[in-house]
């Protein structure tokens, strides 16, 4: 199966797609994950795709697909996948679907998290990582043991420059102006399922099962 999960940063479509991984074993292809080891490594594409991430617009398509054709390529990604942050917009789901269509394949699911704008900004403007080891805390829901210590090999833990409050209000901004389309491009096509991610992890799992049963 090859699922499309969309939302706004925050929503928790990340943290669903990782669960999904252990329960079904389908390898999770995340754009952003992708893109923010290209920048730790100092890759000629990490360093373009920063200068947008840094300001809070996003990525060019050509480089987003040129990543995730290439990913999809690999050999655990031939029997289907889940797509974490891709497509963002209209001309890269077009870009999907002809890729897909190429290799005589399709996008078979797309779920919708649906969250209010203001608990995305009180959950990403809390959230700190660490520079080491990439460990994600929450100053809120999961704060360190130590304040700014990572918990897990004691480095220090900052906050992303696309996680400060202004930063992200110019993301959701973007995110409704550029990506919320693309619900509509696959409601078209009557694969779209939309969750209520402003409940407990637990509870969004739960009916993101029963979506994928359907």
């Amino acid at each position: 199966m090859i699922l499309v999960l969309l939302g706004p940063p925050g929503s928790g479509k990340g943290t669903q797609a990782k669960k999904i991984v252990r329960d079904r074993d389908w390898p999770q292809l995340s754009t952003g994950d992708m893109l923010r080891a290209a920048i730790a490594a100092g890759t000629a594409l990490g360093r373009e795709a920063k200068r947008y991430m840094d300001s809070g617009s996003l990525v060019p398509d050509q480089v987003v697909i040129g990543l995730i054709r290439e990913r999809t390529e690999q050999p655990d990604a031939k029997a289907g996948f889940i797509l974490d942050g891709f497509p963002r917009t209209v001309p890269q789901a077009q870009a999907l679907d002809q890729m897909l269509q190429s290799r005589a394949s399709k996008v078979d699911r797309v779920v919708l998290f649906e969250i209010p704008d203001e608990e995305l900004v009180r959950r990403l403007s809390g959230r700190r990582t660490c520079l080491k080891c990439g460990a994600m805390y929450h100053i809120e829901n999961a704060p360190p043991e130590k304040k700014d210590v990572c918990g897990h090999c004691g480095s220090e833990l900052t906050q992303r420059d696309d996680d400060r409050p202004e930063i992200i209000s110019k993301r959701l901004k973007v995110y409704h102006e550029q990506t919320a389309p693309v619900a509509e491009y696959y409601r078209k096509q009557s694969k779209l399922r939309t969750l209520d991610a402003l409940k407990s992890p637990d509870e969004v799992s739960l009916a993101l099962a029963e979506t994928l049963a359907r």
